[in-house]
């Protein structure tokens, strides 16, 4: 009775009666122990971006046996696809990921043990991620049959988000354009609708030409690659003293030659540059392009660059915001049991400090929606600036694992990543079920949304001409 009382009294929350929330959880609690198994077998064939021909396939079939009709290869993306049902009005998103880490195999255990060493991991629960949005779309789907509802309910399955920027080709080929909302999530440590705006990041190969000599006899007739990278890496150390404090910058070397006793007369840096805000990344950006210059003028080598992706901020719709926390809340937190918490402890065991990490107990509770920053990036951003995003994190790692961990990898493998996946499923299908029952609320967030971007048009720092690297 407290609960159709509230929801009476917030009547501008739209919120379903206790008896459809029940009957949407309990849709989730019957699959989920299939759709575990679906995740489970994404997560022992892990693939990368791009190329994750099984895992697409598997997410593809099981929407394409619950009715959805199927639209292959989005913007020329083999692994891309949409899954749809309905017509018309409202058309509401769920966004799937299932692409996998380089060099983070691992089996399901509380010790750094690799299934195949040197192969690729789910370090950040994409195996979890496209699965629980999966499972999602199948219930909404018999929730708008049963109710009688109308619209459209699509599912996107986006390859590549791991610096592939998949979505982003997505979005120019007009996969989102008539959208009217879209709800995603993330694994992570906590259970916590999102407010935050993420990273906006740049990723880019920058190529050095010198030229080859004898290292020892004749090292005054080379110019050395190598010697610009290094040069360009000092710089930009450097840079990191005056740049906004949330601005993030890393990089590899990538080539540094091919023998001692050469001067290199090629070599290259792959680097990452991130901010909060695209529009002071642009501004960053273009300080390393100069510490890139000067490596080259300082060495006698010339240089080139190549954007290889580029992702923007997310830009959050408070009505979504409130919606995904309120049912989030009504799904509830994960409830270890003894064996899965001593898995936990064991896991937490190798965290460099435990203590400052959230307490393990933390993942049954529902934090208040993150308005902290969160120093990573995502093309889910991309999306947002152009369809209204709604967007929460799920406990699917023991409280305090960083993602691209073999930590990680471990916990989406095991039962701890599946209790948070339910979680997350049934956040999805509330809240999916909600936009199709209450188009006033779709309304407010395209009002909402509209009022945040001011009337700006949608721009990608990848350049129009960058072809997806699908090799």
């Amino acid at each position: 009775m407290k609960k159709i009382t509230l929801c009476l009294i917030l009547a501008a929350l739209h919120c379903l009666s206790a008896a459809a929330q029940n009957a949407v959880i309990e849709a989730v609690e019957t699959r989920a122990e299939h759709f575990g198994q679906v995740s489970r077998q994404i997560w022992e064939n892990p693939e990368l971006g791009f190329h994750e021909t099984r895992s697409s396939a598997l997410l593809r079939d099981e929407l394409k046996a619950a009715g959805f009709r199927i639209t292959e290869n989005v913007a020329g993306l083999p692994t891309a696809f949409v899954a749809e049902w309905g017509s018309g009005k409202p058309v509401i998103g769920i966004i799937g990921e299932y692409d996998a880490l380089p060099g983070l195999s691992q089996e399901v255990l509380p010790e750094r043990k690799a299934r195949i060493e040197g192969a690729p991991g789910h370090g950040c629960g994409h195996n979890l991620f496209g699965s629980a949005s999966a499972l999602a779309a199948v219930v909404v789907k018999e929730q708008i049959e049963k109710r009688g509802l109308k619209g459209t309910l699509r599912f996107y399955g986006t390859p590549a988000e791991e610096g592939g920027g998949g979505k982003i080709y997505m979005i120019r080929a007009g996969a989102f354009k008539d959208a009217d909302a879209v709800l995603v999530w993330h694994p992570f440590d906590r259970n916590q609708a999102d407010a935050n705006p993420w990273l906006a990041n740049i990723s880019a190969n920058i190529h050095f030409e010198g030229l080859a000599a004898h290292a020892a006899a004749a090292p005054d007739a080379g110019r050395s690659a190598l010697d610009a990278v290094e040069l360009t890496a000092h710089a930009i150390n450097m840079l990191r003293e005056h740049v906004p404090q949330e601005t993030r910058m890393h990089y590899i070397i990538t080539n540094g030659g091919q023998a001692a006793n050469i001067v290199p007369a090629q070599a290259e840096m792959k680097l990452l540059v991130r901010h909060p805000s695209q529009k002071t990344l642009e501004s960053i950006w273009e300080r390393v392009l100069n510490c890139a210059q000067a490596g080259a003028l300082a060495t006698g080598t010339t240089m080139r660059f190549s954007i290889q992706s580029a992702y923007s901020n997310i830009m959050h719709t408070p009505a979504l915001v409130s919606l995904l926390d309120r049912n989030l809340r009504e799904a509830g937190g994960v409830r270890y049991t003894a064996e899965e918490r001593g898995f936990a402890e064991a896991i937490r065991r190798h965290l460099p400090d435990p203590s400052a990490a959230l307490a393990l107990g933390s993942e049954s509770t529902i934090l208040p929606p993150r308005t902290e920053l969160l120093s990573a990036s995502t093309d889910v951003g991309d999306v947002s600036q152009v369809v209204p995003t709604g967007h929460f994190l799920a406990a699917t790692f023991p409280p305090g694992t960083p993602l691209h961990t073999w930590m990680s990898t471990a916990a989406a493998g095991s039962s701890l990543g599946r209790e948070g996946m339910a979680v997350a499923a049934k956040t999805l299908a509330l809240s999916a079920t909600e936009l199709f029952a209450n188009p006033a609320l779709v309304a407010q967030a395209r009002s909402e949304w509209e009022k945040a971007r001011g009337g700006q048009e949608y721009r990608s720092l990848l350049p129009m001409d960058k072809k997806p690297p699908l090799e």
